[in-house]
């Protein structure tokens, strides 16, 4: 039974992933996708939010670069370090069988595919960004679930990961991006009051 049900699930989430790597393709997104997932391509906004919150929240704002920092590097630890190497899956572009199927669009590098770290950090940070900043502006939790999905479709779009890949990567992040949301919240919550250093 869980065999099959294994066996169903992989079949789809190989038939997602040949629909967006192999058939929504188009010229726009050939040259935007590999941009979205590069993170230099993001630094920009790291450098701005390690600037602007510090200057808007003043000491809890230089306590939240630090929890910023920490569910990223949580996230990636776990995906990269811990769960890759317990499930060995392949990327589709160093996947023998998907050879001349898989557009590639970036380098395909080494490592696993299980769970996307790219995903795992992103929604991280996106999630505790909105969590926490989102108390005192609503309109950053569209824009980070946005920005983290941007990222994650990507991935599969340039052939670097499977949507499973991706979900799964997600939800990891989601998590860790919560857990510390809330601990933040609970010790340094953010208002709208001007900050004090």
């Amino acid at each position: 039974m869980l065999h099959n049900l294994r066996d169903v699930i992989l079949d789809w989430d190989h038939r997602l992933w040949y629909c967006i790597n192999s058939q929504w393709h188009n010229p726009l997104l050939d040259c935007v996708a590999p941009f979205l997932r590069n993170q230099w391509f993001w630094a920009p906004l790291y450098l701005f939010l390690a600037l602007f919150i510090p200057f808007k929240f003043g000491r809890k704002g230089l306590i939240w670069c630090l929890f910023f920092l920490v569910a990223f590097s949580l996230s990636d630890q776990l995906s990269a370090h811990l769960l890759k190497p317990i499930f060995h899956r392949l990327r589709p572009c160093n996947n023998p069988y998907l050879y001349g199927i898989v557009r590639v669009l970036v380098p395909c590098g080494g490592g696993y595919s299980f769970p996307s770290s790219h995903a795992s950090n992103h929604f991280a940070m996106g999630i505790f960004s909105a969590v926490t900043i989102g108390k005192v502006a609503k309109w950053v939790w569209p824009v980070a679930i946005i920005w983290a999905l941007l990222v994650s479709f990507s991935q599969v779009y340039v052939g670097v990961h499977y949507p499973l890949d991706v979900t799964c990567g997600a939800l990891l992040g989601t998590a860790i991006g919560i857990v510390a949301g809330k601990m933040f919240n609970k010790y340094f919550f953010f208002s709208a009051q001007p900050a004090t250093v």
